[in-house]
Formats: C-alpha cells, sequence, structure tokens
C-alpha cells in the first residue's frame, strides 16, 4: 500500500459549535481514516550536536514509522477514533459503542446518519463532558444520574457545560437503546396496562407523544416518565436537558424512552421533515427495552 503524506485539517461542528480536531495527518490509500500526528515540539537552544550517522539512522526509522502507520490503517466504517496518547488525564465516562450496526435501522433511519450521531454528535458529548469534570475534580465520584438529578446546585463554573454535554451524553446512551433493527414488537406487561390505563391505548399514546416531540420548537427531546408516585406522564425538553434534572425540567422522573428531534438526527433524510421522522422512528422502537426500563422504574 502506498501512502502520501499531506495536511488534513479537519474540523468537524456539532450543532453546539463543537470542534473535533484539526490536526496534520498522513492518509492511506483506499482508507477513510486518517493518522493524526502530534505537532513537531521545537528544539530548545541546547539542543546537542547530531552526527552523520545518527542523523541518517533517525531518519530511517521515522521514515519506517510513517510505512507502517500507513499499513495499518483501517478500512473499517466501525472504527473509533483512537485516543490521542499523554493528553489530559483519565477520565470517567466512554461513548458506549452502537448495539447494531450502522446500517441496521434502515430504511428508517440512514447509515450516515446514524454514524454521524454516533461517532460525531454523542462523542461530543461525552469529549466535553469529562473536559468539564476535569475542573470540578470534586464530581469525577458521581454517575452521570447524579450528576443530571444535581444539575441545579453544581457549581456556577462547570453547571453550563455539565448540563449540556452530561444531558447529551445521558440522553444518547438511551436513545440508542431504545431502538432496535426491525423491532415491530409491542409493549409488554405492566407497560401495556398501564398505557391503557393512562392514555387509552397504544395507538393514543403514540399520538399523544407524537405530539409532542412536533411541539417542540428547536431541539430537544420527547419523553415517557415515570413519576415518583410511578405514574407516567409525556413531556419534553430544550436542547439537552432531560427530565432527570431536577428544578430545572417541567416534569422530573425517570426517562423510559425519548425521542431525539435535534435536526442532526434526522435531516440528511427527512430534511425539514420532523413528522415524517417521527412516523418512521415509531417502526424500529424497542419496546421490550422500554417495557424493561418501566419494569425497574415502578419497583
Amino acid at each position: 500500500m502506498k501512502s502520501r503524506g499531506r495536511k488534513v485539517f479537519n474540523v468537524v461542528n456539532d450543532a453546539g459549535g463543537l470542534t473535533w480536531f484539526i490536526g496534520c495527518g498522513i492518509t492511506c490509500a483506499n482508507s477513510k481514516r486518517t493518522s493524526i500526528m502530534q505537532p513537531p515540539i521545537a528544539p530548545e537552544n541546547n539542543t546537542p550536536h547530531v552526527s552523520r550517522r545518527q542523523f541518517i539512522s533517525t531518519g530511517a526509522l521515522a521514515t519506517g514509522g510513517i510505512l507502517l502507520a500507513g499499513v495499518s490503517c483501517s478500512t473499517t466504517d466501525h472504527a473509533q477514533p483512537a485516543p490521542v496518547a499523554g493528553v489530559g488525564t483519565p477520565t470517567p465516562f466512554v461513548t458506549p459503542p452502537l448495539p447494531y450496526d450502522y446500517k441496521a435501522l434502515e430504511p428508517y433511519i440512514d447509515a450516515q446518519t446514524m454514524q454521524i450521531h454516533h461517532d460525531r454528535h454523542h462523542e461530543g458529548y461525552t469529549r466535553n463532558l469529562n473536559a468539564a469534570l476535569d475542573q470540578e475534580p470534586q464530581l469525577k465520584g458521581r454517575t452521570i444520574e447524579q450528576l443530571m438529578a444535581g444539575t441545579a446546585a453544581l457549581p456556577a463554573s462547570a453547571r453550563m457545560s455539565i448540563r449540556n454535554h452530561g444531558g447529551g451524553y445521558y440522553n444518547h446512551n438511551l436513545f440508542w437503546e431504545i431502538m432496535a433493527p426491525a423491532a415491530g414488537s409491542m409493549p409488554g406487561e405492566p407497560l401495556a396496562s398501564a398505557l391503557t390505563k393512562a392514555y387509552g391505548g397504544l395507538d393514543k399514546f403514540k399520538a399523544q407523544f407524537t405530539d409532542a416531540g412536533m411541539k417542540r420548537f428547536g431541539s430537544g427531546w420527547a419523553w415517557l416518565i415515570v413519576k415518583a408516585d410511578r405514574s407516567l406522564a409525556i413531556t419534553s425538553t430544550p436542547n439537552q436537558d432531560n427530565p432527570l434534572m431536577n428544578g430545572i425540567a417541567d416534569a422530573t422522573g425517570t426517562p423510559i424512552l425519548g425521542l431525539d428531534v435535534w435536526e442532526h438526527a434526522y435531516y440528511l433524510k427527512y430534511q425539514n421533515r420532523r413528522a415524517e421522522y417521527i412516523a418512521a422512528w415509531w417502526q424500529v422502537v424497542n419496546w421490550a427495552n422500554v417495557s424493561a426500563r418501566y419494569a425497574a422504574a415502578i419497583r
């Protein structure tokens, strides 16, 4: 395989204005991945003299390293961005892999949307959440649920960052799990009976939930939650807020179903046709997962 060295300036921003990376890389032929190299460090004035033999030896090693980097490039679409060694410290949260292939939800949600949504947007929320926690190390022992529930009381210096990026992290973790390929299932008990009692049946529930998603202005989420009294409620939140956020969300409770209505969740396939996206999304709802979440919430 031949490799060609070139400068690559790859800047990706999500809807929240997150910058992904800017780097100098080596791009492999027939490969979509770029190996990011650390920028060279300028030598200090007291750099020792290097002999001709040392220079030739070092140059050969460097050339070999570049060639190996080209050979090791992968053409697998699922490959995750490699962490940059030596930057920062280990952080508590990682982006979980999708529980299915990027194309598994087609034709309802396309593979490109899934890849960008998971690998760039979700990963961006994870990265920025960890960066915020690096500034407030006393918070690092908390679970994501604890951080969300206590968002309103977080230190002012980190509150908005954890609210936005922690919310994005939590919300997307749930979102991937409550979908499944060719789901086509129905709610199990006791959720099915609870939906009938609260909304008059599954179809009437879906109509009300869809309405909540359609009426959420701009970006946000629609939710089905279990409240403290174990009753069900449909609600929606702006941006990356969620119903765990006491003192912030209009209705609080345990989310068991969440619908992302940010445009990055559907725009490539549906453009501005949010209603069409929501109608398609119902085809991939993983009712087995939602039913299990309900059963756990009412225990």
